[in-house]
C-alpha cells in the first residue's frame, strides 16, 4: 500500500497548558488552562531541522530525541509513513517541569500537527485514535485529554483504550497558578507515593471527586471542599515542602488551592473579583499568573492573522 501524501505548506499547532488531578481527581480529572506553546511544522525535503525559542531554549534537544519530534514520528507511522525531511518551529511558553502539562503539550502538538500535514490524516487517525496515542505516548489520559479535548475533563481506561469526556467549568471560575523557580521531575512526585492508603482516605477522596464534578462545573462555592485531596499531596511533600505549604496556607484563608499535576505549581481556583488580591499573597520566590480558561483545546491555527503571535 502506498503510503501518505503530504501538505505542502506549514502548519501551526496551538496547544494549552493543562493542570491535573484538582486534588482528589487523582489520575483522572484535568483542566485546560490559557497558557499556550506554538508550534509550526512543514514537511522538507530531507533532514530534520528543530528551531526553539521560550521555555527550554537553552537546553531541549534539537534532534529526535525531542519528545515532540518522537511523537510526531510515532503519529506519521500510524498515518502510514514517514515525510522525506521535517522542519519544526516550537515557541514554548508553558513552563517545563512544574505541573502545568508541558509534556503532554508537546505530545499532543506532535500528533495534531502530523495528522494535519498529511492528507486524508483526519480520516486516518480521528479524535478518538488521536486521545488513544497520546495516553500512549504519554502514559496516563489525564492531562492529553484535557490538552485536546479543552474545558474540564475526567479521562479513565477501559480495557486498555483511552476515553474522556469534556464538561465547561463555570463561568465565574478564575485559575491563578503560582510558579516556583524550581523544577520538580514527574517521576521524583509519583515515586513518592505509597503503594495502599487506608480505606478511609480513598473512600473520602472519592466523595471529593464527585462533588468537585458538581462544584467546578455549576457550583463553584462548594470548591473548597470539594478540592480536599488525601491521596498524593501530602505524600509529596518531601519533594515540594514550599508547596505544599502554600496550598495549606490559600486554603487556611478560604481559597481552594491544590497542587497543579505531580508539582510543584500551585493552583487557585478563585472568583473574579479576588484573583488580582489572592495573585499578590505568594511572595517574591513565586511567579503569579491568572489565566484565563482554555475552553477550545489542541488546534490547527492560521499562520498568520488575529491570534498569530500572541
Amino acid at each position: 500500500m502506498a503510503g501518505p501524501a503530504f501538505r505542502a505548506a506549514a502548519v501551526r499547532v496551538r496547544v494549552p497548558a493543562t493542570s491535573a488531578n484538582i486534588g482528589p481527581g487523582f489520575d483522572a480529572f484535568g483542566l485546560s488552562l490559557g497558557l499556550y506553546d506554538d508550534v509550526v511544522v512543514r514537511v522538507a525535503e530531507s533532514g530534520l531541522h528543530v528551531d526553539i525559542a521560550g521555555e527550554g531554549a537553552d537546553n531541549l534537544p534539537r534532534d529526535e530525541s525531542h519528545l515532540l519530534v518522537r511523537a510526531l514520528r510515532t503519529a506519521f507511522d500510524v498515518l502510514g509513513g514517514q515525510p522525506r525531511g521535517l522542519e519544526v518551529v516550537c515557541a514554548n511558553r508553558i513552563p517545563h517541569g512544574r505541573g502545568l502539562g508541558s509534556s503532554s503539550a508537546a505530545i499532543c502538538a506532535g500528533i495534531v500537527a502530523a495528522r494535519a500535514v498529511t492528507t486524508g490524516g483526519a480520516e486516518r487517525l480521528d479524535d478518538t485514535a488521536l486521545l488513544e496515542l497520546a495516553t500512549e505516548i504519554e502514559g496516563h489520559p489525564d492531562n492529553v485529554a484535557a490538552c485536546l479535548l479543552g474545558g474540564f475533563t475526567l479521562a479513565w481506561t477501559d480495557s486498555g483504550a483511552a476515553r474522556a469526556i469534556r464538561m465547561d467549568p463555570a463561568d465565574s471560575v478564575v485559575p491563578v497558578v503560582f510558579v516556583p523557580a524550581r523544577p520538580v521531575l514527574t517521576e521524583t512526585a509519583r515515586g513518592l507515593l505509597p503503594k495502599s492508603v487506608p480505606h478511609v482516605d480513598a473512600a473520602a477522596n472519592a466523595g471529593r471527586a464527585a462533588l468537585l464534578l458538581e462544584a467546578l462545573t455549576r457550583r463553584p462555592e462548594l470548591l473548597l471542599p470539594a478540592t480536599e485531596d488525601r491521596l498524593h499531596q501530602d505524600y509529596r511533600a518531601p519533594a515540594m515542602p514550599e508547596s505544599v505549604e502554600l496550598v495549606n496556607r490559600l486554603r487556611a484563608d478560604g481559597v481552594p488551592a491544590v497542587i497543579s499535576g505531580a508539582g510543584p505549581t500551585v493552583l487557585a481556583l478563585t472568583e473574579d473579583g479576588s484573583a488580582e488580591k489572592i495573585a499578590h499573597t505568594a511572595g517574591e520566590e513565586w511567579t503569579a499568573n491568572r489565566l484565563a480558561l482554555d475552553l477550545r483545546g489542541a488546534g490547527v491555527l492560521p499562520l498568520k492573522g488575529p491570534d498569530a503571535g500572541s
